[in-house]
């Protein structure tokens, strides 16, 4: 089994596509195996940068920039790397974040349109040298994903109420990066059952 203690792993993907049910599934065999790790998420993963998450996801933020948007992200991420991630991964555990950078350049860049260089700029100085291991791609298109969360029928956020033109954008964004960084990227078929993705993710992960 490949050894991933102190190293740092984020899960990403578009809207709909089984984050959550994957991590709660990376949860349990991570118990079971006798892994030391934590499990976080982006934008949060303390209480300052949860109240950060709640300012970015709020349906009624229709109105905020897209400069503060990236800002907001850059705070919350600046504090749960102070908080969380830098303290975890020094103690040697196994950190799994649900988002991180790429998120922010596939959101924020492809998807708003923000300059690409000034989003990576702000994501370095707010990362504060933490580099990641591995990413988890859930590679599925913003169609079929906006087709589940319809499906869930839960409350939309705000990121989810942008419409699929946005989506699609964040997608290819998503996409480009899982070439540019292929070493890192682990690219997931999103569309199987949850458990036909999941053991992909551990053969790929853990045994590859």
């Amino acid at each position: 089994m490949k050894n991933l203690k102190g190293k740092f792993v984020t899960i990403e993907g578009c809207e709909g596509v089984g984050k959550s049910t994957q991590i709660e599934l990376l949860k349990d065999y991570c118990a079971k195996n006798i892994i030391d790790a934590v499990f976080t998420r982006e934008p949060g993963g303390t209480p300052i940068a949860e109240r950060i998450r709640h300012i970015i996801l709020d349906p009624s933020g229709g109105e905020m920039d897209n400069i503060a948007e990236l800002l907001l992200y850059a705070a919350s991420r600046a504090q749960h790397i102070n908080e969380t991630i830098a303290p975890a991964l020094k103690l040697g555990k196994t950190v799994f974040c649900d988002r991180f950078s790429d998120s922010t350049i596939a959101y924020q860049a492809y998807g708003r349109g923000l300059d690409l260089a000034t989003v990576e700029n702000v994501c370095a100085v707010a990362s504060k040298g933490i580099a990641i291991d591995y990413t988890i791609f859930l590679d599925l298109n913003p169609v079929d994903g906006f087709s589940r969360v319809a499906a869930r029928g839960n409350a939309v956020d705000r990121l989810e109420q942008a419409g699929l033109e946005f989506h699609g954008r964040v997608y290819k964004g998503f996409s480009e990066l899982s070439k540019k960084h292929a070493s890192r990227f682990i690219v997931v078929d999103a569309s199987l059952s949850a458990n036909g993705v999941h053991n992909n993710i551990i053969n790929q992960l853990f045994k590859g």
